[in-house]
């Protein structure tokens, strides 16, 4: 053999063998930078390939040498994006393909979607600092967002999270725009809302009979006017309306009780500021966190009796004999342009009509908040899905969550091992849906209670929207036992099989499936209901029922007496019908 044959045989053996590896990954993997991620850390280590979203999450193919694979292998859960989780992962080892680069592709959607979805995520500092900085062209742009923040799960239509899947399809991205979207670098990489004022939605301030008084920026400053001067102004957040009114006036704050049909229950506030919040409320080291996290929500706090430094007290009608005030920071780039231009805190509660659904769209707004609002600063961004603002507490050093909507919904509580597929219809008041998913419960947000006839609609379109976004097919349906219940209504009306479940038992479950993560041996809890006690051991039951005579087990309707509906309220059933 000559000495270059040696040559050539011995450069065979010692060159790496090269081999292609497919990871099927599963997590909060879309909306969160995580396909950027993966293309950073694969040209990092010299892998050629393509990453894609799927209806499961997110598909890896790399291609290159075995220990480089092992390597990103490796690397790739310790350096994740900042909302980022990764739960599961399927690696396949395939034939060597011959890829010449890494590239993002399309999104994969072979299968029905089972993928995780991102909840609306408050604005990040980043996006802060552009929209306060006079040399940025996002400077007091309200719709300014990034991989690490803004809405997700409101302006969601389908799976996987592509643009197109989203009502930002309705906005065409500049070109500068597109050039974040296509620069690896670039924080805004493949994020799908974004947007500028060249491009992007913009902002309307109208009248009640909806005529435009001002727009862009200008509606921001008129707004601030009109609520220094004691008006009501309904504003078009993430997931519907809000109703505002200076926090400080008494005044503004009764009318907005009187024209909402809400006499005692408490408002909650926005404070323009951390440091704001505080000079009316103690707030611990966990209340800090939880209020300026990513999922912002409003956080019950004890009340100073009096306000520190100069500010002025706020008006006692927000929280009337209430020692707890709900408060929150501002979570979108508007409420942040809106509270800087105010400088003080201004009540933030539904916008709606007491024991009515949240209003979500702009002639909607027009014709449900007349006579409450006496203006309307709203956009342009259709609203895929209603979500409320989120409400926890801080008991026992330990978040207790109250009520679970905007960024918290709609991620899923994990199961110790795979459930039958089954949609949970909740009870009748503070409602929500819920469907299996594997080993994952898929907890919709929060709608509320459902005596009205508008009320059950949203909750039917709630629940509809929960099953088709992934694509649940549910051989059971679990309801309330009491036989009054909206909800239990629609169940028995479905062709699948119904599971009645006493509440003050699905309470006890629920606490316990979450005990059950921290500590062994919690089997019993007691129910407490009105006059009514339950107590029950998990798997037997002891009860016991004071019903001042009535027979036990059987409850007074919340709902009527009589069995007769209006027109309405059948469409509404009609409604149920169709979501099972």
């Amino acid at each position: 053999m000559t000495a270059t044959g040696a040559h050539h045989i011995a450069l065979r053996e010692t060159a790496p063998a090269i081999c292609r590896v497919r990871l099927e990954l599963e997590g909060l993997v879309q909306g969160v930078g995580f396909r950027p991620y993966v293309n950073r850390l694969a040209l990092s280590l010299g892998l050629t390939g393509w990453v894609a979203n799927s209806g499961d999450g997110v598909t890896v193919e790399v291609e290159g040498a075995r220990h480089t694979i092992e390597a990103f292998r490796r690397r790739l859960p310790s350096d994740l994006p900042p909302l980022a989780r990764l739960d599961r992962s399927r690696e396949t080892e395939l034939v060597r393909y011959g890829y010449t680069s890494f590239t993002i592709r399309r999104s994969i959607c072979a299968n029905e979607p089972t993928a995780l979805v991102l909840p609306d995520i408050a604005t990040c500092d980043d996006c802060l600092r552009e929209i306060f900085e006079p040399t940025d062209r996002r400077y007091r742009y309200p719709f300014t967002n990034c991989t690490n923040c803004g809405p997700r799960y409101s302006i969601l239509d389908a799976l996987p999270y592509d643009r197109s899947n989203t009502t930002m399809r309705h906005f065409r991205m500049c070109a500068a725009c597109r050039a974040e979207y296509a620069n690896p670098l670039d924080r805004r990489f493949h994020a799908q809302p974004n947007a500028c004022p060249e491009c992007g939605p913009q902002l309307a301030l109208l009248d009640p009979a909806g005529v435009r008084l001002a727009h862009r920026h200008m509606a921001i400053v008129a707004a601030a006017d009109r609520l220094r001067d004691g008006k009501v102004v309904a504003l078009k957040g993430l997931g519907g309306f809000q109703l505002l009114a200076d926090a400080r006036d008494a005044d503004a704050v009764t009318e907005l009780r009187r024209r909402k049909g809400r006499p005692d229950k408490p408002f909650a506030i926005m404070a323009p500021s951390l440091a704001l919040a505080e000079a009316f409320c103690e707030i611990s080291d966990v209340e800090r966190e939880l209020l300026a996290s990513p999922e912002a929500p409003i956080v019950l706090l004890r009340r100073r009796p009096h306000p520190r430094g100069s500010e002025r007290e706020l008006a006692a009608q927000i929280a009337p004999s209430n020692p707890l005030l709900g408060v929150m920071l501002p979570y979108t780039p508007l409420h942040h342009l809106l509270l800087r231009e105010l400088g003080f805190p201004v009540v933030a509660t539904s916008g709606n009509l007491s024991d009515e659904p949240m209003v979500t769209e702009e002639d909607e707004a027009l014709e449900r908040l007349k006579g409450i609002a006496d203006l309307f600063l709203t956009h342009d961004r259709p609203i895929a899905s209603a979500i409320d603002d989120s409400v926890v507490r801080i008991m026992a050093g330990r978040k207790l969550t109250l009520r679970r909507a905007r960024g918290y919904a709609p991620l899923p509580v994990a199961l110790p091992r795979p459930a039958p597929a089954l949609l949970a219809l909740g009870g009748h008041l503070k409602s929500a849906a819920a469907a299996t998913s594997g080993s994952r419960v898929l907890v919709g947000p929060h709608i509320g209670d459902l005596d009205t006839a508008a009320a059950r609609q949203a909750y039917n379109k709630a629940a509809g929207h929960l099953r088709g976004l992934h694509a649940v097919r549910p051989t059971a349906v679990a309801c309330d036992r009491h036989p009054d219940y909206y909800t239990s209504d629609v169940a028995r009306r479905s062709t699948m099989k119904v599971i009645p479940v006493q509440h003050h038992l699905a309470h006890i479950v629920a606490w316990h499936s979450g005990e059950r993560r921290r500590r062994a041996g919690a089997r019993r809890g007691v129910g407490r209901h009105g006059v009514r006690r339950r107590r029950h051991h998990l798997g037997r039951r002891i009860s016991c029922d004071r019903w001042n005579g009535r027979a036990p087990g059987r409850a007074p309707s919340p709902v009527s007496a009589s069995r007769r509906r209006s027109s309405s309220e059948r469409a509404a059933a009609g409604g149920g019908r169709a979501l099972l």
